[in-house]
């Protein structure tokens, strides 16, 4: 089974080596647009296949992704110094301008899985470009700010993340909404697992996660310049649940005809992730104020899509 990634920086490249070290697929095929670095980072990954998994991982070019049950969409720009988010939308939609018509060609059949920041834009820009079904376009959306958001509570609760059932929905970015109401630690509610084991999740400690899901990426931009391991994982999370028809529910981004009130917005819910693409969309039970919170953040999305439309 053939995965094609295109955009061979560091989150492109990760995505591939977390798919090595998970066994997922029998084939990556890295594209971009500095050869050199697509080259060289193939043969980097392909020399840890040793101690994990025996894929193919190559370098190619667009014509190479034919086959590609899943293609992996993390090309972009960075934003300048002074550049608005606006202006960066703009710059990355001519991108995939250029990469989604290449990519179809080639692999008509295939899954698009969007990487590229802002996300949730980007899945909804892909899907347009494309046309494609928007089952079809899959945006990594909060699935990084939803295990940030375990990791946290299970070391707050002293329990494995894996013990933790709690979704981030809406925006990957400032609006996203941590759906506490929901939130439970094996089968109860995190308050209740707390009070029964001596733990405390008062408003303090949720502040505190609160803070560290939502500030989490700008902390680690400012120590090392980008985040690509979490979301590595969380792409080759997705790609595996696609490939093996895994029917996972993962927090992830399509277009979706209307959240709360506001139309034709691409955001996270809890779907399930199968073959097909999206072959389900969840809505969880949400407390008034997470409702509020919910249509803020697709009315943020959304007029992001309408300034991008409008310029």
């Amino acid at each position: 089974m053939k995965v094609g990634i295109v955009g061979a920086g560091f989150v492109g490249a990760t995505a591939a080596y977390a798919m090595v070290m998970e066994g997922v697929g029998s084939e990556i095929v890295l594209v971009d647009r500095n050869a050199d670095l697509a080259a060289a980072q193939a043969q980097d990954i392909i020399h840890a296949t040793p101690f994990a998994h025996p894929l193919i991982v190559r370098a190619g070019g667009y014509g190479d992704l034919a086959g590609a049950r899943v293609v992996v969409l993390s090309a972009g720009v960075n934003q300048q110094p002074g550049e608005t988010r606006l202006q960066l939308l703009a710059r990355n939609a001519a991108v995939f301008a250029e990469v989604v018509p290449e990519v179809l060609a080639a692999a008509p059949d295939t899954i698009l899985l969007v990487a590229t920041n802002p996300v949730d834009v980007m899945t909804w820009i892909a899907q347009r470009q494309s046309g494609l079904p928007p089952e079809r376009v899959i945006g990594t959306g909060t699935i990084l700010d939803t295990a940030r958001f375990r990791s946290l509570l299970s070391t707050a609760l002293g329990i494995a993340p894996q013990s933790v059932h709690a979704y981030v929905l809406g925006e990957h970015g400032d609006s996203e909404v941590l759906h506490w109401s929901g939130a439970r630690a094996g089968t109860v509610p995190v308050s209740t697992f707390a009070a029964q084991t001596g733990r405390r999740i008062g408003e303090a400690e949720r502040a505190e996660i609160d803070e560290g899901v939502r500030r989490a990426a700008y902390r680690i931009i400012s120590g090392k310049g980008a985040t690509y391991y979490g979301i590595g994982a969380g792409i080759a999370e997705i790609t595996h649940a696609i490939l093996r028809d895994g029917r996972a529910v993962m927090t992830t981004s399509i277009v979706t005809p209307e959240i709360v009130g506001i139309r034709d917005v691409a955001l996270s819910l809890p779907r399930v992730v199968g073959a097909t693409g999206i072959t389900a969309t969840l809505w969880p039970d949400l407390d008034p104020a997470e409702t509020d919170a919910l249509a803020a953040s697709a009315r943020i999305l959304r007029e992001a899509v309408d300034g991008v439309e409008g310029g």
